[in-house]
């Protein structure tokens, strides 16, 4: 069985100018493993028992202010416990905050005298923009209504 080898003086190994892509794959596959993991760290990771809702979901912003009311009528902005004094100076804190929307975030069992307590402190403070969150999705209940 013969082979007929190149000979190296006559014929030279041609150049290749493909781009080798499984370096830039793996770094990809990193970066998505990265952000897979880091993305839910990013959201507020308060636990609240939220009540149900049937409306349609709205788009989230950018950087969104959540008031929160635990069941225990603790309060808190983000996840930093506020006072009821201090709530009005905690949100005005940020730039252009009386233009943000603020969310108020309650317990379904917390009183709904506190958190109206909660949403007057909030309007008293001069933020007219303040949406309340719910499930999305989940069917709302009725109450007792028939």
């Amino acid at each position: 069985m013969a082979a007929a080898l190149p000979n190296s003086e006559d014929e030279d190994f041609a150049e290749t100018h493909d781009i080798n892509v499984t370096p830039f794959i793996d770094v990809i596959l990193v970066l998505l493993i990265i952000f897979m993991v880091a993305a839910p760290l990013s959201t507020v990771d308060l636990p609240i028992d939220l009540p149900s809702a049937n409306a349609a979901p709205q788009k989230k912003p950018d950087k969104p202010v959540y008031v929160s009311l635990k069941s225990d009528l603790e309060l808190f902005v983000g996840e930093t416990p506020v006072k009821r004094a201090d709530l009005a100076r905690r949100l005005g804190e940020e730039p252009e905050a009386k233009e943000r929307r603020i969310f108020l975030r309650a317990d379904k069992t917390a009183p709904y005298g506190e958190l109206m307590a909660v949403l007057d402190l909030i309007k008293g403070a001069g933020f007219s923009k303040i949406a309340l969150v719910a499930l999305e999705g989940a069917p709302a209940a009725t109450g007792g209504q028939k």
